[in-house]
């Protein structure tokens, strides 16, 4: 296992972006409506060299894998339904009005917790809810807090300082995070 002054001295992987997300669930069925419905995810063809029972749903540019396990109740120590809360583990979706989404999950019946984040006169709307399984997911408009990439650069050098390790690296990735943002204004501008 690579230690933090290890780690620092290799480039980052060359990722592209967040492929899917795989979920353990008791029923395949149950959870399939659920992000149909709820999400509006669409069914896709998964590898027929699967030898268990499954699916996979795509939309918005991810993936989510269901993987049915009816036993998950052994593996999990918590068979009381988890309260729901923001700080924990959670997949996050963003939405274009936070307003219409509690109302359809009032309409569905479903409980739901919201929160409120503000920085410097920006606000996210937040909406926290569990599906079949108790897996949290949250729905948002976080696009209204601008991607400002801290420079990690700065931070590299400190830590190689305190590690006493040869200086790190930098500009790759804080070039790349700012290509990337650029791009998005641009195709948000016109």
């Amino acid at each position: 296992m690579l230690d933090s002054v290890e780690a620092n001295n290799f480039e980052a992987l060359p990722l592209l972006s967040l492929n899917h997300v795989s979920l353990l669930c008791r029923s395949v069925w149950d959870s399939v409506r659920f992000y149909e419905d709820v999400f509006g995810f669409v069914s896709i063809k998964r590898p027929s060299s699967f030898k268990f029972n499954g699916a996979w749903l795509y939309n918005y540019g991810i993936g989510i894998h269901l993987i049915e396990n009816p036993s998950i109740d052994d593996f999990d120590t918590i068979v009381e339904p988890r309260p729901i809360n923001p700080k924990d583990n959670h997949i996050s979706f963003q939405c274009t009005d936070v307003g219409l989404v509690m109302r359809r999950l009032q309409d569905m019946g479903m409980k739901y917790v919201t929160a409120v984040v503000e920085d410097q006169g920006n606000r996210v709307d937040q909406v926290f809810f569990h599906d079949p399984d108790g897996y949290m997911v949250e729905l948002c408009n976080c696009e209204n807090i601008p991607i400002i990439p801290l420079s990690s650069c700065s931070f590299k050098q400190r830590l190689s300082s305190f590690y006493k390790s040869a200086p790190a690296k930098c500009g790759f990735m804080e070039n790349a995070m700012m290509e990337s943002l650029s791009m998005e204004i641009l195709n948000i501008s016109f």
